[in-house]
């Protein structure tokens, strides 16, 4: 795990081709994800950071092979976190921690070097700090954590996660319709289907189950277990039965 964070132009960066080698991804693919970020501002050399630091720069390197030149993307710490944010899984998420922890090593080592005066105070050599760290040393450990988390809270649920989210809204729907005797035809029972998944959406912000994150889970867990169906899906439910105006129980429909 060496040298994840390099220096370049005194300041603490990394690359597409480092991070498609530690994420165990195609080079290619980590540039054409790379590009769709860069196209939301028109380019590098539109987006900064809050501190005026270039985010992104590009360059080529020499493949070691057939001695060719290659595309390579520059990035900084905010570039790399809008990169790694789509990316999922165990592993991924043990090398986006240490990623982190090796730019605050380099950023450490800058700062370090701040103090002792040894960076050039030419008007050129000035302006290659404009790729300088984009979070500096001494912010607390908890913003690095709260950072992480965010990241992996946004990731989708695992298979099993989201099987368990599917199996409890079906269990729910069949113990309500057992708990109050209900013999429902096909067509009622998807009115309580669409009324427990139209509620789930709700109550986690998404228009889909599938979109749901981490972050959801306890949420849509919590919902299901205290879910009751609306009067107006239990009414719907009564006229598709036949029942007449003015019952208010759908009980005993078994009988």
């Amino acid at each position: 795990m060496n040298e994840l964070v390099i220096m370049k132009d005194q300041q603490a960066v990394t690359t597409s081709l480092k991070v498609a080698r530690q994420f165990k991804k195609n080079h290619q693919h980590v540039l054409r994800d790379l590009d769709r970020i860069i196209e939301q501002k028109g380019g590098v050399q539109n987006w900064t950071d809050p501190q005026g630091n270039h985010v992104f720069a590009e360059g080529t390197y020499i493949h070691p092979q057939n001695h060719q030149k290659y595309r390579i993307i520059y990035m900084n710490r905010k570039g790399f976190v809008l990169l790694a944010m789509g990316f999922t899984g165990k592993r991924a998420f043990e090398f986006k921690n240490k990623y982190i922890d090796a730019f605050d090593a380099m950023e450490l080592k800058l700062q370090e070097q701040r103090k002792q005066q040894l960076f050039p105070k030419s008007p050129m050599e000035t302006l290659k700090l404009m790729f300088q760290a984009t979070e500096q040393t001494d912010k607390k450990v908890t913003k690095v954590e709260r950072r992480v988390t965010d990241l992996e809270d946004n990731q989708s649920l695992a298979p099993g996660e989201y099987n368990y989210i599917s199996h409890r809204v079906r269990a729910a729907v069949n113990e309500y319709e057992a708990t109050h005797h209900l013999l429902l035809t096909q067509k009622q029972r998807s009115k309580l289907y669409r009324d427990i998944n139209t509620g789930l959406n709700q109550v986690t912000g998404i228009k889909t189950r599938t979109q749901l994150r981490k972050k959801d889970f306890d949420t849509a867990d919590e919902y299901i277990r205290n879910w009751q169906p609306s009067t107006a899906t239990l009414q719907i439910i009564k006229q598709l039965s036949g029942i007449a105006k003015g019952q208010m129980s759908l009980k005993n429909q078994r009988a």
